[in-house]
């Protein structure tokens, strides 16, 4: 399969058998200095391309499944963006092979390694678990088991969609250095009648600490407080980034957020004076949580993309 490039593929004769297979390109008509001097390492390039993860691609180069320019690739070697890569068909049958599954992950279960005797979200992904109204065509099998991993984390003590993967392509979008994918939260609050500023917590005399709202907190909560909560809150010495913040009803807010610091939405909330007593994800990009029960499974649909 050749995986397209923004510009076109360079047309050239074929090597001498005694030349390097990561000889430099020729330059492209037209190309400005800066393209031609401008090269990345191919398991680098192949990831920007959406071909293979890093590590996917390092194990298919040592393979000899990857090919650059008609040529077979060497480890670390160089490319630019006018070089044609290809992989072949036993890379692409790996990969078809390669399942995404979602879990409505329960309270009390940890997303990626066993913690404090606390049950890893894997353990659940067997076909007692399955979804029945899940109509993907695709049959368990334990191999999907190798390699699983979660693609982000959901505290113990919240629940709704975890996504876990074996196909890194999956992982480097929604968990990437350079991932801005959406994750839409229900969070159920009370208010505790302490609101937080950067100087330091503002104590409201008209709400008792010691007896929190717990109904119509959105009848009492201050105004300012859900646009400080949209924007202008700091964690751990970094300003967050936007977020998308308003009531789903008297109790809960709706809440979309494009990072993921830890326990990001339980320290926001303690910096307005709210403490969450339940916390549910709901999306993770376009594919939603939707109707999928607590505890069980089921696969990414082939058409489904985050």
């Amino acid at each position: 399969m050749t995986q397209p490039n923004s510009r076109t593929p360079l047309q050239r004769a074929p090597r001498p058998a005694s030349a390097p297979a990561r000889s430099a390109a020729p330059a492209r008509p037209g190309a400005s200095s800066a393209e031609v001097g401008a090269t990345s390492r191919l398991n680098k390039r192949m990831a920007e391309l959406g071909m293979a993860s890093r590590r996917e691609a390092d194990d298919w180069i040592a393979r000899g499944w990857v090919r650059v320019n008609g040529q077979p690739a060497e480890m670390g070697m160089q490319v630019s963006a006018s070089d044609r890569i290809e992989i072949s068909k036993q890379a692409q049958g790996q990969q078809a092979n390669q399942v995404t599954i979602l879990l409505n992950k329960p309270m009390g279960i940890v997303s990626g390694q066993a913690e404090d005797g606390h049950q890893p979200a894997i353990t659940l992904i067997q076909p007692q678990h399955r979804w029945a109204d899940d109509n993907a065509r695709f049959f368990f099998h334990p191999k999907q088991l190798q390699s699983l991993v979660p693609a982000g984390r959901l505290d113990i003590d919240s629940i709704g969609l975890l996504v876990l993967t074996q196909d890194g392509r999956v992982a480097r979008q929604l968990i990437g250095e350079d991932s801005v994918m959406e994750k839409e939260y229900l969070v159920r609050v009370r208010y505790q009648g302490s609101a937080g500023s950067d100087s330091g917590a503002r104590q409201l005399d008209e709400i008792d600490e010691r007896d929190p709202i717990t109904s119509n907190v959105q009848g009492v909560f201050p105004t300012e407080q859900i646009e400080r909560l949209r924007h202008g809150l700091s964690l751990d010495g970094q300003t967050l980034k936007p977020a998308k913040v308003s009531w789903q009803n008297p109790e809960q807010l709706r809440v979309v957020l494009t990072e993921g610091k830890k326990r990001q939405i339980r320290r926001m909330c303690e910096l307005v004076g709210l403490k969450v007593v339940g916390l549910k994800r709901v999306r993770i990009g376009k594919v939603m949580l939707g109707n999928l029960p607590l505890g069980q499974w089921r696969y990414l649909a082939p058409h489904e993309r985050f």
